[in-house]
């Protein structure tokens, strides 16, 4: 029996070759580059020593928490913050609710998250006074003021004094003097203990001897409902919560919490104007964890200006009662420690009343 020589070898193998299930890339040009792209792509994700690149920031959504339920001030400003921001940086910044304790829940969650750029949070100026107020209440605080980093305030209103439209209070002194009448049961919504929706009712209280009931929520938009419900009498919170209620004769304003007119407002008179030495501001602002790297803290609050400079973003925090009241990191920071220094004052003075 004679072998078959190499000719014959290669005459029979051939045909083989050309089988599509034995080599089908072969035939397709277009499969056989994508190939080569996605090989070059696995070799760029390797340095010199084998090791993972970074991708560059971002390379996926990033999550902005709202530490209070939809419908507040923190909500209402978030998300067409969120929504511009995410056409800036070129990923979608979604919206995470998480209420809680005044605040404090989401705020402790955002404090102690990877510190990567993922996780940011829209805060209101309850964050001045939670960790001094935690300890008041004789617990562990759910975070630090070290624990974060602001990067832009957005808006800083006074709080609104409002009732029902068809309540007997026509003005201030009808409330108070019905207060001073009849200790304890007028009762005020809030959105939680020390928030920003309690601090400064006590405030009114200590310039004007009242003993009001205090009625937590777990948000601004609860409790307005709470009111509008006659479930409670009164609130103090932020235009942007009430400012459309007003205007449609189901809530009336009383006074505001501010030093000159408000622009959502402007019928409605300060408290200081009514010889009430009562003042305060609901700010809202944008915070990372105090860890997360320089130039990723630099490129958010880059895409937060540019935010905050938004034809769209700024017409729609103006549509909601809230004009724009942008500060930059710094001036945010020094703003910050002075609202801290003069709040935890105040909250000292409150101690646990009206819990």
């Amino acid at each position: 029996m004679t072998l078959p020589g190499p000719k014959h070898l290669v005459r029979q193998a051939k045909p083989e070759l050309l089988k599509d299930h034995d080599m089908p890339t072969l035939r397709s040009p277009m499969t056989f580059s994508r190939a080569c792209l996605l090989a070059f792509a696995g070799a760029l994700c390797f340095n010199a020593f084998g090791q993972s690149t970074p991708a560059p920031f971002p390379s996926k959504p990033i999550t902005m928490v709202v530490p209070f339920p939809p419908g507040g001030v923190a909500d209402i400003v978030a998300r067409p913050v969120a929504e511009a921001m995410g056409r800036d940086l070129g990923q979608a910044v979604i919206i995470e609710n998480k209420p809680g304790a005044g605040g404090g829940i989401g705020m402790g969650f955002a404090a102690h998250a990877k510190a990567d750029g993922y996780t940011l949070l829209m805060a209101l100026s309850s964050l001045s006074v939670l960790p001094q107020a935690d300890q008041i209440l004789g617990r562990a605080p759910l975070f630090l003021h070290k624990d974060l980093r602001a990067l832009a305030r957005f808006t800083a209103d006074p709080t609104v004094l409002a009732v029902k439209a068809d309540s007997t209070w026509k003005t201030t002194q009808d409330f108070i003097d019905d207060a001073k009448r009849r200790p304890g049961a007028i009762s005020f919504g809030s959105s939680g203990n020390f928030g920003t929706m309690h601090v400064p009712m006590e405030i009114l209280s200590q310039q004007s001897g009242l003993q009001l009931n205090h009625i937590p929520y777990t948000g601004a938009g609860p409790a307005v409902v709470a009111l509008l419900g006659g479930q409670i009498d009164a609130v103090s919170t932020g235009p942007a919560t009430v400012v459309q209620h007003i205007k449609s004769g189901k809530l009336r304003a009383l006074a505001h919490w501010g030093t000159s007119k408000l622009e959502a407002l402007p019928d409605v008179s300060s408290l200081r104007d009514q010889r009430i030495n009562a003042e305060y501001a609901q700010w809202s602002g944008l915070f990372v964890p105090s860890s997360t790297p320089e130039p990723i803290a630099q490129r958010i609050r880059a895409s937060a200006k540019s935010a905050a400079l938004d034809p769209k973003v700024i017409e729609a925090i103006q549509n909601a009662g809230s004009p724009m009241a942008y500060l930059d990191a710094p001036e945010f920071e020094r703003y910050l420690l002075d609202d801290i220094k003069r709040m935890t004052e105040v909250v000292k003075k409150m101690g646990t009343k009206g819990m």
